[in-house]
C-alpha cells in the first residue's frame, strides 16, 4: 500500500475574498506532487498550511501519516525544507555561506559538503551578500540551502521564478537527482507547464479556492486530442450526435472542420464507420488540458480514497 506524506481531510481556510477548501487530498511518499492554477486559486495558501505559517479553520492535516493536534514535533520540522515565492529578508545582510552556517544549526542531517556542491553547481557568487544578489543568484541560494537540509518534505513555491533557462535546466537535473537518490516528497507550486511536465508524477489541479482533482501526469497525455475530418457543414450536427464528449466542433475550411475528443481511438473507430475520413490527429499539449480541465472538462482522476 501507498504511504501518504500528507493527508488533508475536509480542510477549509478563510481568506478576505473567498474559502479555500474544503480539500480532500492524498500526496504520496516518494513522489513529486505539481500544484497548478491560476494565481488566487489556493496553491501558496495549501503550502503554508503544511507549514503550519497559517492554520485552517476546519478539517485535519496528517504529516506523514500522524496528525499533531498542536504544532508540529521538532524533529517532523527539521524533515520539512520550505522555498518560498519570496526570499526571507532577515538574512539579506549574510553572504550564502553564512545563512548556510546559520540553517545548519536547525537541521540535523545539514550536508555541507553538498551545499557546497550545490552554491558551486549554481555558481551563486561567494561573499556577496544576499540582498545584493540578482533575484536569480538568490533563488539558487534558496534551491541550495533547501537541498542541503536533507528534507523528507521539500515544499517549493514557485522555485524557477528569475532563474535564467541555463539554471533552470541545472535546477530540474539537480531536483531529479536528489529523488532518485532519497526517495523524498516534493510538492512544487509552479505556473510552467515545462516544469510541470518535466518534474511532477502527479498535477492536482486548484481553481478559486477549489480542488478541480488529481491525476497522474502521464495519463494526461494522450487524454484529450484535436481531430481534423473531412465532412460538409450539413453533416457536421449529425457527426457530433455520434461522438459522446466531443466539443468545440469549428469548421475550418468548405469541407473541413475540426473538433476536441476524449478517447481519440476509440472516436477516429466511430468516425471511420460513419464513412467520415480523418484527415489529422494532434494530442492536446499538457495546458490545453488544463484549461479543458479548468471548464469541468475532467480527465482520469486518482481515486483519493484509495490515493491510487
Amino acid at each position: 500500500m501507498v504511504q501518504q506524506a500528507i493527508e488533508l481531510r475536509n480542510v477549509s481556510k478563510k481568506r478576505r475574498n473567498r474559502t479555500i477548501g474544503p480539500l480532500n487530498l492524498n500526496l504520496p511518499q516518494g513522489y513529486i506532487t505539481a500544484l497548478v492554477g491560476q494565481n488566487g486559486s489556493g496553491k501558496s495558501t495549501l503550502l503554508h498550511m503544511l507549514l503550519q505559517l497559517t492554520y485552517p479553520e476546519e478539517g485535519e492535516i496528517r504529516w506523514f501519516e500522524q496528525r499533531y493536534v498542536d504544532s508540529l514535533p521538532l524533529e517532523v520540522r527539521q524533515s520539512i525544507a520550505y522555498v518560498p515565492e519570496t526570499s526571507q529578508p532577515e538574512e539579506r545582510y549574510w553572504t550564502a555561506e553564512g545563512a548556510g552556517e546559520f540553517r545548519s544549526h536547525w537541521y540535523p542531517a545539514w550536508d555541507h559538503g553538498y551545499f557546497e556542491e550545490l552554491l558551486a553547481k549554481f555558481e551563486v557568487p561567494k561573499g556577496a551578500r544576499l540582498g545584493k544578489m540578482s533575484k536569480g543568484e538568490r533563488r539558487k541560494f534558496e534551491i541550495a540551502a533547501a537541498l542541503a537540509a536533507r528534507p523528507r518534505l521539500l515544499l517549493l513555491d514557485e522555485p524557477s521564478s528569475g532563474l535564467d533557462p541555463f539554471a533552470w535546466k541545472v535546477m530540474i537535473e539537480t531536483l531529479r537527482k536528489y529523488m532518485d537518490q532519497t526517495g523524498a516528497t516534493v510538492v512544487i507550486s509552479t505556473h510552467i507547464v515545462e516544469e510541470v511536465r518535466r518534474l511532477a508524477d502527479y498535477i492536482v489541479l486548484m481553481h478559486q479556492g477549489q480542488l478541480l482533482g488529481m491525476a497522474e501526469k502521464d495519463s494526461l497525455f494522450g487524454s484529450w486530442s484535436e481531430i481534423s475530418v473531412q465532412v460538409e457543414q450539413e453533416e457536421l450536427d449529425e457527426l457530433a450526435a455520434e461522438l459522446p464528449g466531443a466539443r468545440d466542433f469549428t469548421v475550418e475550411t468548405p469541407g473541413v472542420a475540426s473538433f476536441i475528443s476524449p478517447q481519440a481511438e476509440q472516436n477516429e473507430k466511430r468516425i471511420h464507420d460513419l464513412g467520415v475520413k480523418v484527415i489529422k490527429t494532434r494530442s492536446l499539449e499538457l495546458d490545453e488540458i488544463l484549461s479543458l480541465w479548468t471548464q469541468g472538462h475532467r480527465p482520469i482522476l486518482i481515486d483519493q480514497e484509495r490515493g491510487e
